[in-house]
């Protein structure tokens, strides 16, 4: 089965996750933007979300966690929740 970890920070606006998505890009620490700003309570870890397979996350989240390059923030993606930004952070293809 394939399986993937990930971390995401989640918030409210589109405009919010790219602000956030060029702090990081411009060298900005993840998991601290994720303890700062992230409405989920995954916040606490930086955003660690652990190891899942596909169908444990909504559909717009599985698409991205098990296509996207491993390493590379994505987003903003607009789920029921709001919006993440994601990083995969390791995946068994």
């Amino acid at each position: 089965m394939q399986t993937a970890s990930a971390r995401h920070i989640l918030v409210q606006s589109e405009d919010a996750a790219n602000q956030l998505k060029a702090a990081i890009e411009n060298g900005a620490d993840f998991a601290q933007v994720a303890k700062e700003n992230s409405l989920c309570p995954s916040s606490a870890q930086g955003g660690e979300l652990g190891s899942f397979g596909r169908g444990a996350m909504v559909p717009e989240f599985d698409a991205v966690v098990f296509s996207a390059p491993v390493g590379v923030v994505q987003g903003p993606v607009k789920t029921q929740f709001g919006y993440h930004l994601l990083e995969v952070t390791e995946r068994n293809d």
